[in-house]
């Protein structure tokens, strides 16, 4: 039977998708982002599978949370899955989404079957010199004041700013996304990067015996593209670049998206 609706577990409202008897597919949003990000790919991908897509913390209809340590994002999920009664479960993460999704393999081998990391840079320096557009909306001495009176249109231009091709921001999205409290986008930011600087995406990879999709945009604006490479070091990952899209792949080209990540689900490849 095909369902959709919500509830709160662990404090994060908490979406589902498809048949709940379908394996389980969790999709984790992006920092300043919201489970509406993924709403395009959803479609195709509840036709086989359980999707559950969460709000973390502080975005879009979950409450703020105390911390936004990757680490401690990544042990709230697990104890959500595991008050949903859901595993081994695949993972996809979007952007710093990834983070947490690679996270939740290291602490909690048992709950996570696959890997899938959307747009997910790899470490410190494969950051690109930012939009100037984002960079006024979010770094002071501007940024508070900016955020204070986005509008829904600076709000689309926000997520246009990071995407290579044109692409329609979904209305909830862009209700979601106006919630995000400025220190708590800025918070996040810097633990995302905090973890990162740690120990490298692919290097924590390289210790986990999960099968891992990376895609990537081949026209991406936040990430070097090139970085994607960095993840060939991981023997258990396969990287796919996409021609001519940016760092939004779940919007810019969702039919793709939706398939590399229904092959992957079945195949493991």
């Amino acid at each position: 039977m095909r369902i959709h609706d919500s509830t709160y577990v662990q404090g994060m409202h908490v979406v589902h998708d498809g048949p709940r008897e379908a394996p389980p597919l969790l999709l984790i949003h992006g920092s300043g982002a919201s489970g509406g990000s993924w709403g395009p790919v959803v479609p195709a991908l509840a036709g086989r599978h359980h999707v559950v897509r969460v709000d973390l913390p502080g975005h879009g209809q979950s409450p703020p949370a105390a911390s936004y340590e990757v680490p401690e994002q990544a042990a709230r999920l697990a104890a959500a899955l595991d008050e949903l009664g859901l595993r081994p479960v695949m993972v996809a993460g979007h952007s710093s989404g990834g983070y947490i999704a690679t996270a939740l393999a290291e602490q909690r081998p048992d709950l996570v079957g696959s890997l899938a990391l959307v747009s997910s840079g790899p470490r410190p320096d494969a950051l690109l010199p930012q939009p100037a557009f984002l960079r006024a909306l979010i770094a002071p001495p501007l940024g508070p004041l900016l955020w204070r009176v986005r509008s829904d249109a600076m709000l689309r231009r926000g997520v246009t700013a990071v995407c290579h091709r044109p692409v329609d921001v979904p209305d909830d999205l862009v209700a979601e996304v106006r919630v995000i409290g400025y220190r708590t986008f800025r918070t996040v930011l810097s633990r995302n990067n905090a973890y990162i600087a740690e120990r490298s995406v692919p290097e924590r990879l390289s210790t986990l015996d999960v099968p891992v999709l990376v895609i990537f945009g081949a026209a991406d604006p936040r990430w070097d593209p090139s970085s994607a490479h960095l993840y060939d070091t991981a023997a258990n990952a396969r990287v796919e670049l996409l021609p001519d899209v940016g760092h939004f792949p779940p919007l810019e080209t969702p039919e793709e998206t939706g398939e590399l990540l229904l092959r992957f689900a079945a195949t493991g490849r």
